[in-house]
């Protein structure tokens, strides 16, 4: 069934067409959450304003269209997918404003959790809500499907958290309850709805047995249907309307703002890990532990246990626990070391007469602590990468009495054996009775699916009718437990929330068959394939939580969507469908806008890095063997040949001016389909006469210490900018800063042929990338005297590629930032500027695990250091800033506002240097500049002083 024709006309006047998707390849990309459900939209909007959703409301409204919000789409149900109009949220949704010192922070639903703690950190303070997946859920799905977390229990969560809010209607209405004026405005357009929500309060609370139903299921956590809780807790009705929000789903309005009380967060915590004999005694000691100053008890049975035991820096015994063996992993949080202590030693106290097979002791130390805590976090992930291919990974999410938990999690067990589920692990919040059970599931065949839902009517008899528990704790009912509400609830409680949907909703556009259906069957409907498309991701669970990171994301695929699109295009080969008009819209979408960074495997929590399956497509389109290995085999004269074009570069922006130069060469880019490089007034000037430098010899007689300094090709071949106030080759500022600090700086031979292969790696041609790599190792060894000095590489990229599968031990690679922290730190007195400084940390650098280092340097190089909020990759990607510049520019959106206060941006690569400083509007230099004018030697005492730009001596 298609959309109405005006309704189509009235969405195309609203929304520019950049921000509607109705092709195959778009559709289908957002056709998946992190659920094992599928719809496909119809038509997807991505929307900017509130008055852009109000008006599309208005027109859903009147023609009867359904509608689905999606924030992350990162929900475990199927709550944020729709096979009618899907509504994204775009970038203008970060608002945050701080209040009372912290003690509250308004959001827009797209903020993402992480990054509103991020800003309440400084203040000792944190939104309740502490979902795994917060470093990708976005505030709008944390609310709306009332997410709690390890540590966020019931006391936390957004319902008990809740200061205010800001919500649509259906019909498009707008009411904050924060703004009198609003409210008065909904008092009176509305009063027949508060009215009855009044009405349903006092009905409800007028009920005995229904109001205590209501108060005894929400002692434990509960997101099965409606929050009527909302109903008995409070009289006002714009309160209870509030309330209801929460957990809704988007069935009952669109949340544009929401305002926390915030909670303290506690910077003093340790952690151990307990492990008893059997169930029965380890959740024996949960309700003792429920006494305690506890902030989260965790419970791993002997399978999730089992699940990680190889996992690096595991203590042997873990393989050895006996068959039963039950663990707590507990946390304790105080303001200060004394009472965590003093916390610690009442915990212990309190479990201390319990039988234990193994324990770890409370460690405050952050290396043991989060050891302990990646056992919990890695137990999902371990399940996901053995899996079958084809297969999907499913997490239930369900709540036992705390009185009753021990028998819950032997009666889940055996039903894992019952129905032949022998991976199952199940792990979970235990102060609130709150258990995740992880298993994997295909629904290729009838009898998988018959499988699955034999499985599922057994799992919900035993929590909600046999245990009175609850049938979704944290993830949301969606629309994989919207068959299963009345079952747990009663059919007075499940009556009532159909009239709370009809009357919140009474054309029931708001994501339909979502908390409520009346199709007893919609949980086995529109389940997602999952067929095999490559090794490298096979394993993607499509969670979502890469998304984030991804510099494509907003402007064509994030990795989870290449997966997506490349798993359905292999699906359809297999069917002998023809895939050629895709596969078209892929090589753009999926391929050429992909920076392959690989910052997606750094969040994915199966390992996957979608860039080398990006990588790997190259390659097969990597057809010009013959010049790429000219190019590996002469590579100095490629170099001049880079230095060459910038010199043209240089000269045609004399004659046409800036203005005409950018014009004529994005053109140029453009009818060229990248094969021309942009010229920007960022472009660097080529570095003068190196070619003909002699790069001085070590010499025997010095007896400063030794490093080979290896500049990688991008350094030898670009100067800085024309416009740049910092003129100084980075040749020249790197060995002024190694010499300050006492070193003998010495080079490889034949420096101008060296590559670390990464500029062939990145297009696809492996051997030759692989060739260089291997020339340049065979140099570094003989210049560092087989590995006896260490070496210094410019540019973090390079120093990556050098170290990544390299496996030669005797060679010491550091990046400036590593070297700079191990080996100058300490021969160097620092004196902080008073400018702010920008800092951008490369991918590379993230990779190489020296992120929060290269932060700490410049903070003892300037009295303020900013790092821009959700700017992860840069996106130019070695050359794709000069060829594919929209992705550069689409990264980098946000940059120029975040840096304002800014006069100078540090990095450590030269090529997003480019990128930065073009889009940032301050110059971005390397890190080296920054240490080498804060710093003085220890044995001078005079700073450096900027000095004229000077080449290395002949």
């Amino acid at each position: 069934m298609s959309l109405p024709e005006h309704f189509l006309i009235a969405v195309e006047r609203l929304i520019p067409a950049e921000r509607r998707f109705d092709d195959p390849l778009s559709t289908l990309a957002f056709g998946t959450d992190a659920s094992f459900y599928r719809l496909v939209p119809k038509l997807v909007v991505r929307v900017e304003s509130e008055a852009e959703v109000i008006d599309l409301l208005k027109l859903a409204h009147a023609e009867n269209v359904p509608v689905t919000f999606r924030a992350a789409g990162t929900s475990l149900s199927g709550q944020a997918i729709s096979d009618s109009v899907l509504i994204v949220l775009g970038d203008n949704w970060n608002g945050r404003e701080i209040r009372h010192g912290g003690a509250q922070i308004r959001l827009q639903p797209g903020v993402i959790g992480a990054n509103a703690n991020a800003v309440l950190a400084p203040l000792g303070r944190k939104i309740g809500p502490d979902p795994a997946s917060i470093n990708a859920a976005k505030i709008g799905g944390i609310v709306a499907n009332n997410s709690s977390g390890m540590c966020c229990g019931t006391a936390q969560n957004s319902y008990k958290t809740l200061a205010g809010l800001r919500i649509v209607l259906a019909d498009g209405t707008l009411v904050d309850s924060e703004d009198a004026a609003s409210v008065s405005a909904f008092r009176q357009s509305h009063t027949a709805l508060l009215d009855e929500l009044a009405e349903l309060g006092r009905q409800t609370r007028a009920n005995s047995e229904l109001a205590a139903r209501i108060r005894h299921k929400y002692r434990l956590k509960n997101t099965t249907g409606f929050s009527l809780n909302a109903l008995v807790d409070f009289d006002e009705p714009l309160d209870i309307l509030n309330h209801l929000m929460v957990g809704s789903e988007g069935t009952l309005g669109f949340i544009s703002a929401v305002t926390y009380d915030t909670v303290p967060d506690h910077p003093h915590k340790a952690s151990a890990l307990i492990v008893f004999p059997d169930v029965e005694s380890c959740c024996l000691a949960v309700p003792v532990l429920k006494q305690q100053p506890v902030s989260a008890v965790e419970l791993l049975d002997r399978r999730s246990m089992r699940s990680v035991e190889n996992m690096q820096g595991l203590p042997e015994w873990v393989k050895a626990l006996s068959a039963n063996a039950c663990a707590l992993l507990i946390e304790s949080r105080a303001a200060t070391q004394s009472l965590l202590h003093e916390q610690i030693n009442l915990i212990m106290a309190s479990i201390a007469h319990f039988p234990v097979e193994k324990q770890v002791d409370f460690s405050e130390d952050p290396v043991v602590y989060n050891q302990l805590w990646r056992i919990r976090k890695d137990t999902f992930p371990a399940v996901g990468a053995v899996r079958q291919t084809g297969t999907t990974v499913i997490i239930e999410d369900v709540t036992f009495p705390i009185e009753r938990l021990a028998e819950g999690v032997n009666r889940l067990i055996q039903l894992f054996e019952t129905h032949a589920y022998s991976e199952a692990i199940l792990f979970g919040h235990a102060l609130e009775g709150n258990l995740h059970f992880v298993f994997t599931q295909g629904f290729d065949d009838p009898q998988q699916v018959a499988r699955y839902e034999a499985f599922m009517h057994d799992v919900t008899q035993l929590v909600a009718v046999e245990f009175g528990g609850a049938l979704k704790a944290e993830h949301g009912t969606g629309r994989n437990m919207a068959p299963f509400v009345e079952l747990e609830w009663g059919r007075e409680a499940y009556a009532l929330m159909w009239k709370i949907k009809r009357l919140l909703d009474p054309t029931g556009i708001l994501n339909p068959d979502v908390v409520l259906s009346e199709d007893p069957q919609i949980h086995l409907k529109n389940l997602k394939p999952m067929p095999a498309a490559d090794e490298i991701v096979d394993k993607c669970i499509e969670c979502g939580f890469c998304e984030p990171v991804c510099p494509s994301n907003g402007l064509t695929l994030t990795p989870r969507q290449r997966i997506v699109i490349w798993r359905d295009i292999q699906a359809r080969k297999r069917a002998g469908i023809d895939t050629s008009e895709i596969e078209r819209l892929y090589h753009y979408h999926g391929v050429e806008t992909c920076a392959a960074t690989g910052l997606c495997a750094q969040r994915c929590p199966v390992g996957i890095n979608t860039g080398d399956l990006v990588r790997k497509l190259r390659g097969k389109e990597a057809h010009k063997t013959g010049t790429a290995n000219w190019l590996a085999d002469h590579f100095a004269t490629a170099v001049q040949g880079t230095r060459f074009m910038l010199h043209v570069a240089n000269g045609a922006h004399l004659i046409m001016g800036t203005k005409g130069l950018a014009k004529m060469s994005a053109a140029m880019t453009k009818a060229s389909k990248g094969r021309v490089p942009q010229w920007t007034p960022a472009l660097p000037q080529p570095l003068q006469r190196l070619q003909r430098l002699h790069l001085p010899k070590a010499q025997p007689q010095d007896e400063r210490p030794r490093v080979v300094y290896l500049a990688a090709c991008v350094s030898r071949a670009m100067g800085p900018a024309a416009r740049d106030q910092e003129q100084e080759p980075l040749l020249d500022a790197t060995r002024s800063l190694l010499e300050k600090a006492g070193y003998q700086v010495v080079f490889p031979d034949n420096l101008n042929d060296l590559c670390c292969g990464q500029p062939f790696a990145s297009k696809g041609y492996a051997e030759q990338a692989e060739r260089k790599r291997q020339e340049t190792r065979a140099a570094l060894l003989k210049a560092s005297r087989g590995g006896l000095d260490p070496i210094y590489c410019d540019t973090s990229p390079c120093t990556l590629r050098l170290v990544q599968d390299l496996a030669d031990e005797r060679l010491q690679v550091f990046d400036p930032v590593k070297f700079i922290r191990t080996h100058l730190l300490d021969k160097l007195d620092f004196v902080p500027q008073d400018a702010p400084i920008a800092v951008h940390v490369t991918c590379s650098t993230q990779h190489l695990g020296e992120a929060q280092a290269l932060i700490d340097i410049a903070r003892r190089c300037a009295k303020e250091v900013v790092v821009p909020e959700g700017i992860h990759c840069c996106g130019f990607a070695g050359d794709k800033g000069f060829t594919t510049p929209e992705l550069n520019a689409h990264s980098l959106r946000s940059l120029k506002d975040a840096v304002q206060v800014c006069e100078e941006g540090i990095s450590t690569s030269r090529t997003c240097e480019i990128g930065l400083s073009q889009h940032g509007g301050i110059d971005y230099h390397g890190l080296v500049y920054l240490v080498n004018r804060a710093s003085r030697s220890k044995q001078r005492s005079a700073p450096y002083a900027r000095r004229r730009p000077e080449l290395l001596p002949s």
